[in-house]
């Protein structure tokens, strides 16, 4: 479905007044002081898992830090982080990284057509604190080191391959990777308090051996025109790559970054909020923006991974606030989907949506313990908007 521009314009719509959302783009705004239930109403009681969902939805454990992943003999990583889901034949798998460092890496976790775990794997090791990524047309995950000078891995979500060092995608605080097949780009984002946001274009769609690093050139504004222009030493020594383009946009902490329509999402944490792209006319702004809500109750706080499902909606996973992850609607609505509880110390990561697009995927990186080993990785099953 093509989605439409989200949270433009001086009012709320009705179907957005109707469901009590909060909203904040345009010259005026007009949202309710408490924002209500979203599309799939409000949330329930916590489940056994500590979850609430809104009616109709379930959720379950798939694994846990430190421990075999059920129905395997794989002991699942420490601090599970972002994620990405594959088609394997009637099944499925689904791809998260490991956020410590040293070791850092990524697993795998695959599902029959039924949603049984049939096995769990390593599919990357011996790199540092992997955060976030992106998946690629050509089925491969890129996992990306959120540390100085760190590096992209392309992985081969079914383990066979071995994984490969991508020293083109530019020498940075790695953070997210999302994949554009229009233009034959992979944008990227940086997770510094003024950092860039970059895209990659391969020399050949579909190598990522070698192409061009490019970073995004724009006023100081949060709207206005975009141009891309190329970085001259993507290795980023002696000079950081955000610090080689004069004019290049400074964003506060890159995090999530998704493709869809011609459009390109990506959420900052240091000002909580989400931007767009507009790539068919090369203008940018803002999609959320918790610090003009009307009457304060922000729904969505700590804006970290973002997804998309085949409907058009966005789910952004929070980084602390009150453990959510939201939905923003094509109408325009931003509300919570679910919420954790019992896990005040840790951030939610990683969701990605299964082939079919009725499960959910994410994790609870430190889960009750507040520790890098107390993660859990969750599915929840339910009527999602497809």
């Amino acid at each position: 479905m093509e989605r439409r521009t989200f949270l433009r314009g001086a009012a709320i719509g009705a179907s957005a007044a109707a469901f009590g959302g909060t909203l904040m783009r345009g010259a005026a705004y007009a949202a309710p002081a408490q924002p209500g239930p979203g599309p799939y109403g409000a949330l329930g009681a916590a489940d056994a898992n500590g979850i609430m969902l809104p009616s109709g939805f379930t959720s379950r454990v798939i694994a846990r830090s430190g421990q075999t992943v059920p129905g395997t003999s794989y002991q699942w990583h420490n601090a599970p982080d972002g994620g990405a889901c594959y088609a394997d034949g009637t099944g499925w798998i689904y791809v998260s990284n490991s956020e410590i460092n040293p070791s850092g890496g990524a697993s795998a976790v695959r599902f029959n057509s039924s949603g049984i775990v049939t096995s769990a794997y390593r599919i990357l090791s011996g790199t540092r604190q992997n955060c976030a990524g992106g998946k690629t047309p050509w089925n491969t995950w890129l996992s990306c080191e959120e540390v100085s000078l760190g590096y992209v891995y392309e992985t081969d979500p079914w383990g066979v391959n071995a994984a490969v060092r991508r020293a083109a995608m530019g020498r940075f605080k790695h953070e997210a990777a999302a994949a554009d097949p229009v233009r034959q780009a992979i944008y990227l984002t940086e997770d510094e308090s003024d950092g860039c946001f970059y895209r990659f274009r391969p020399s050949t769609w579909g190598n990522l051996s070698s192409g061009t690093l490019q970073v995004l050139v724009a006023g100081s504004g949060t709207s206005g025109s975009f141009s891309w222009q190329n970085v001259p030493d993507p290795d980023g020594s002696p000079t950081t790559t955000r610090n080689q383009v004069s004019g290049a946009k400074r964003f506060s902490g890159g995090e999530g970054c998704h493709y869809a329509n011609d459009t390109v999402w990506f959420t900052t944490k240091g000002d909580n909020r989400v931007w767009q792209l507009n790539l068919t006319n090369n203008t940018y702004e803002l999609a959320y923006d918790d610090s003009l809500v009307v009457g304060g109750g922000a729904p969505l706080t700590g804006v970290d991974n973002v997804t998309g499902s085949s409907f058009g909606d966005l789910y952004v996973a929070e980084d602390g606030g009150t453990m959510e992850i939201c939905v923003i609607t094509p109408d325009d609505v931003v509300a919570p989907f679910l919420r954790v509880t019992g896990q005040p110390s840790s951030e939610i990561c990683g969701p990605a949506f299964s082939p079919a697009g009725n499960r959910l995927y994410f994790s609870s990186q430190r889960g009750t313990s507040g520790s890098s080993s107390g993660g859990i990785t969750y599915e929840v099953t339910g009527p999602f908007r497809t």
